[in-house]
């Protein structure tokens, strides 16, 4: 049975690094996806002379969105309008605008009415730390699990990281990590949440040749020579071959492999999606 997808973001190209397995898996295997950002991204970093005369970032930025969009399949790109709230403590959090600064109830629902629209069966957002901290991807998990409430769609799933793994990857296999200035130091590594909060490992190896090219589309931020693109093909399998989730108000014990696994089930046995 084929189900709709709606995977809300902070900014241009989170999306290609958090869920773009996912959505490429979920649009090959016949889902509507769907992927709504929250703001154009207009204070990324990027040198003067990438932009064309005239142009603004944001401008760069919405049209990278859409390049990384076809390659996964995805049938349809919102923006909701906000400004990019900058990096925490920055002077942009308080700016007139700013995603940060949005009022909460109507931020949900300008999100809730796409997922009315569409129908949505399942939406993600951030878990509660926006991964890692950054005040636009709290912003996600407060404003996306009130749009999802709103709407009542009937799963939310938070994009994540596996700290744990991840950290064990880079003690045993520092060698396949390291590209630029080294191997990250797993001591210092302090992004996502530990293995057991995690409810949902979507194993997405058979689309990391897209993973890599929605990354690729946006060269505002993520150049040929950053981390993400430089590292071997079997390395990148290694470090984005799988995408986590926690299922908002699942069984800490629930073990899943698919954010459709649990719509699936219900179907065919009747039981609650919980």
């Amino acid at each position: 049975m084929p189900y709709t997808l709606v995977t809300f973001h902070a900014h241009p190209d989170d999306e290609a690094i958090a869920t773009a397995g996912t959505m490429a898996q979920a649009a090959a295997d016949g889902h509507r996806v769907v992927l709504v950002v929250a703001t154009r991204g207009e204070h990324g970093e990027v040198a003067p002379e990438f932009l064309g005369h005239g142009e603004s970032l944001a401008e760069r930025r919405v049209e990278e969105t859409r390049r990384a969009a076809q390659v996964l399949g995805v049938a349809r790109v919102e923006f909701l309008g906000y400004i990019d709230s900058g990096m925490a403590g920055t002077p942009e959090n308080d700016s007139p605008g700013s995603f940060w600064g949005a009022d909460l109830d109507e931020a949900a629902a300008r999100l809730a009415r796409i997922l009315e629209e569409e129908a949505a069966d399942v939406l993600t957002v951030y878990d509660e730390r926006g991964t890692y901290g950054h005040p636009d991807h709290v912003q996600v998990h407060r404003v996306g699990v009130q749009a999802g409430r709103l709407a009542g769609t009937p799963l939310i799933y938070q994009a994540t990281v596996d700290r744990d793994y991840l950290r064990d990857l880079m003690r045993n296999r520092p060698t396949d990590l390291a590209v630029g200035d080294g191997a990250p130091d797993p001591d210092e590594f302090d992004i996502g949440v530990p293995s057991e909060m995690i409810t949902t490992v979507v194993d997405v190896r058979a689309h990391t040749t897209q993973k890599r090219a929605a990354m690729a589309a946006h060269a505002s931020q993520i150049p040929e020579n950053s981390f993400f693109l430089s590292l071997p093909d079997d390395a990148f399998d290694l470090a984005f071959g799988q995408e986590w989730f926690i299922r908002y108000g699942a069984r800490p014990a629930t073990r899943e492999h698919s954010l459709f696994e649990a719509l699936s089930r219900a179907s065919n046995d009747g039981s609650p999606s919980g």
